[in-house]
């Protein structure tokens, strides 16, 4: 059962005591009485639940980052921030969108429901749009026959394991971020699953090559080498869509790390 879940039922359980004592029982109580312990917290803490519901459920919603599959643009231990209304206004519970208010953009860093298993979030950077032929060979990206612009820059210290990766910076549209590739890592892709439109991909020594479905789109994790994503396991609906991830809000130890990201 997930959070939001959980929230809904409470907000229905606590909206439930006050109306029923507004309606009913409040009425029968004698006016200098005390209302009992149940409705006094019930009451008290309806609006304050609807408020967080409301919240998470239609403007912002935070997650903390689990893995490293994003560094270096997100660490682990990162408190983010997603913006749920950025790709459009979607009925919580059942995540069905009502109002279309944006579309996901190639870099965009996106949650979403993990494919395989919806009950999981996920977070990756979006690099293929419906419709598009994403290519990864032997570790260069290309997008509908174009190499996407690409820069090698300083390695990168992975402080906590002792070794370095090798980093680049890449450009799509307005989006410019960093992404690290190990070179002793090989560039093809073992043990791909079998996911909904695997026809679409072709596998080979070199790396993965997919056309997008429509509907659907191509997500990767920025530490390429250390990353399942949509190379292992296929695309994204939309419909699984949660938000747009736009701010740290908090890292134990590392204030520095608070603040927007590509």
């Amino acid at each position: 059962m997930n959070f939001a879940l959980i929230l809904f039922y409470l907000v229905l359980a606590t909206g439930g005591i006050w109306l029923i004592d507004h309606l009913f029982l409040k009425k029968r109580r004698a006016a200098d009485a005390k209302d009992p312990w149940w409705v006094e917290y019930g009451a008290s803490f309806f609006p304050v639940i609807l408020f967080v519901f409301i919240l998470r459920s239609f403007l912002v919603e935070p997650f903390q980052i689990p893995s490293p599959s994003m560094v270096p643009t997100l660490q682990i231990g990162d408190f983010i921030l997603v913006n749920k209304f950025a790709y459009g206004i979607r009925l919580p519970i059942i995540n069905k969108k009502i109002v279309d208010i944006g579309q996901p953009k190639r870099g965009d860093v996106m949650v979403f429901r993990y494919p395989v298993d919806p009950s999981k979030d996920y977070i990756k950077r979006v690099i293929g749009l419906p419709g598009d032929t994403v290519a990864y060979q032997n570790k260069r990206l290309t997008i509908n026959g174009r190499p996407v612009e690409t820069r090698q820059i300083g390695d990168y210290l992975h402080a906590e394991r002792r070794y370095y990766s090798h980093q680049f910076i890449e450009q799509q549209g307005e989006a410019q971020y960093h992404t690290l590739n190990d070179p002793d890592a090989p560039a093809a892709i073992p043990g791909a699953a079998n996911f909904p439109y695997r026809e679409n991909c072709s596998y080979n020594n070199a790396g993965v090559m997919c056309t997008v479905p429509p509907g659907h789109y191509f997500m990767m994790g920025d530490n390429r080498d250390n990353s399942e994503d949509s190379r292992y396991w296929g695309f994204v609906p939309d419909e699984n869509i949660v938000g747009k991830a736009f701010f740290i809000w908090w890292h134990f130890g590392d204030w520095g790390r608070i603040g927007s990201f590509q």
